[in-house]
């Protein structure tokens, strides 16, 4: 999965404003239809096993009042995009574009950021690209350690390569390292990894070079960022992926958004999800057969597991329906670090192998 061109990009925010330029020329009322984003448009699509959305449309018309205002913040935002994409090196972010509206005037300045975030998936969701391909773009956060060598233009424009080895912790992914040219890649496979103190262990344990693997530290849920750069690894070097969380119902969702995207997302899930990705545990399974320290489940942790058995992610994997179905039986959770009761070495040395050897086996 490659950068769309900047060229369509450009052409698609410009079409954009050319379709209302061309209605007002044929003396029409201006509108716009955008791809609703409504919970009974977004469908389980089993082909890409993600997300999508359906064909269901919204029309922000100049006919309506309350649209007016909305349809004319659309184009500026579109014209201030299509101006970063041409400029190349220039980015902001969601919140960073909120506040530059207040230099647009009192007829098109945002009252509140998520006025200026809905404005921005709807753009997402009309040109059929992530917003990091208008360069406005997401917190960096996670970091990726391994043998992969990534290209790109710092802020400066420079031309740069960095070996994702030859740092303390990682490199951290932000917007120029999920969307990097990856100029060489040795390893075998990706290792993405919930809490950050699994991570270290990994890197401490020097795993990447045992299993020939990129490690990926989520930090928890998982950066739009960081769920590229795990699906470019996975199409363009043809990497599987596997997943490390937590053994609760969260971490196994946390997974699930790697693998199959989020509805939040639908408009965008198929530049998002990684479908082949595996999530190794810690399952509801290992909390019985490595007698973890554990914590009983709260309520709201049943009631996730009430929802994830509804989901038609989850309803089509036995797998994890059956784990689903021990949690409620043990009630029971328990974090990644309860496997080192068995030592600093164990998980890598012990644990993590009969895992990936049983994973590899499916």
């Amino acid at each position: 999965m490659e950068k769309t061109d900047k060229k369509v990009i450009k052409k698609r925010l410009e079409e954009i404003g050319k379709e209302i330029v061309e209605q007002a020329k044929s003396k029409k009322v201006p509108y716009i239809r955008v791809p609703s984003r409504t919970t009974n448009n977004i469908v389980f699509d089993p082909k890409s096993l993600c997300y999508v959305i359906g064909d269901k449309t919204i029309t922000r018309s100049a006919g309506n009042i309350r649209h007016v205002k909305p349809l004319a913040q659309m184009l500026k935002v579109a014209s201030f995009c299509k101006e970063l994409v041409e400029e190349e090196l220039k980015h902001e972010t969601k919140r960073g574009l909120y506040y530059i509206s207040e230099s647009w005037g009192e007829k098109l300045k945002f009252d509140e950021q998520p006025e200026s975030d809905n404005i921005i998936e709807d753009i997402e969701a009309i040109i059929g690209e992530p917003r990091e391909d208008f360069h406005i773009i997401p917190n960096p956060g996670g970091a990726v350690y391994g043998d992969l060598t990534l290209k790109f233009k710092n802020p400066s424009g420079k031309m740069m390569k960095i070996n994702c080895l030859q740092t303390a912790d990682g490199q951290t992914i932000g917007p120029r390292m999920s969307e990097a040219e990856i100029a060489e890649c040795n390893a075998k496979r990706v290792i993405a990894i919930e809490t950050s103190g699994m991570y270290n262990r990994f890197m401490e344990e020097n795993a990447h070079k045992k299993f020939n693997a990129i490690l990926v530290n989520l930090e928890g849920q998982a950066t739009r960022a960081t769920r590229r750069l795990i699906k470019r690894l996975n199409e363009i070097k043809k990497l599987p992926v596997y997943i490390f969380t937590d053994g609760d119902p969260w971490g196994l969702h946390i997974a699930m958004v790697i693998m199959a995207g989020s509805a939040k997302s639908a408009h965008i899930n198929k530049m998002l999800a990684t479908p082949s990705a595996k999530w190794i545990g810690v399952t509801a399974s290992d909390i019985k057969k490595y007698k973890l320290r554990s914590d009983k489940l709260k309520d709201v942790d049943i009631k996730r597991i009430k929802e994830l058995k509804k989901d038609p992610r989850y309803k089509s994997d036995k797998r994890l329906l059956e784990e689903l179905k021990i949690w409620e039986e043990i009630k029971k959770k328990a974090e990644q670090q309860a496997l080192l009761k068995y030592g600093l070495r164990y998980v890598v040395d012990e644990y993590f192998p009969a895992k990936l050897k049983e994973m590899e086996k499916k």
